[in-house]
């Protein structure tokens, strides 16, 4: 994976390079960051200089707050979540719980997102934070591939070390002033631990036999399977 700097976007990287098999993720072909809200001018240029599509998976709520900056490339929207964001730390949820929740209750829109990676445009996949929702959707792209388990699940766990510092401490004092018996809410907010990814995607491996036959099951068809492996795969 490639960690990207460019101004006014957190947790951006390519995850090109990732083994497939004999083969590789290309590089330049999907990226994952979070929102694109305070994207300055000049990252509004390189960024658009490097993806032809965007996938933004967050609700109207949030980008009515924080609409991108991103001009001149379109936009396909996949709300992922089925209710409020805040409804998770309203239910002190984990991660694993949370994660366990989209593949559950939100799996055709979880196709709905691998289909627009497979459409074969340089594509960058968004929600908020970048790390549950673009996690998801990321992970179980690349696991539909036949992609490295454990670089997979690297990927996943790298942004938590992509947060602000000053983010996660101020969402910490936060949650301690205001939800104290939120026994999950920091963790929600701020971590991306590698046994929650590595756990989800094994326990798929457990229902449906692989991520790609979850896929198939909620709705992907083989040719779509086989056109996202064509454009991820070098």
């Amino acid at each position: 994976m490639t960690v990207i700097r460019i101004p006014g976007v957190n947790n951006l990287r390519d995850v090109g390079g990732i083994p497939v098999g004999s083969g590789r993720v290309r590089s330049g072909m999907l990226l994952r960051s979070g929102h694109l809200a305070a994207l300055s001018p000049e990252g509004q240029e390189l960024l658009g200089g490097r993806v032809r599509r965007v996938l933004d998976l967050r609700d109207d709520t949030e980008v009515s707050s924080e609409p991108s900056m991103l001009r001149g490339v379109p936009t396909t929207r996949v709300p992922l979540f089925l209710g409020s964001v805040g409804s998770f730390f309203e239910q002190d949820l984990d991660l694993a719980g949370m994660y366990r929740h989209l593949v559950d209750d939100c799996s055709a829109r979880l196709v709905d997102a691998v289909r627009v990676i497979a459409a074969g445009d340089p594509v960058l996949v968004h929600c908020t934070v970048g790390k549950d929702r673009t996690g998801v959707v990321v992970a179980l792209a690349l696991s539909a591939i036949g992609a490295d388990r454990d670089a997979v699940v690297a990927d996943y766990a790298l942004t938590a070390s992509q947060l602000p510092e000053e983010r996660n401490r101020a969402i910490a004092r936060y949650f301690r002033a205001h939800m104290p018996d939120a026994r999950n809410a920091i963790q929600l907010a701020t971590e991306s631990p590698a046994p929650v990814m590595a756990g989800l995607l094994d326990g798929l491996d457990r229902s449906h036999g692989s991520t790609a036959a979850y896929l198939r099951a909620a709705g992907l068809s083989q040719a779509e399977l086989n056109a996202l492996a064509d454009a991820l795969v070098a």
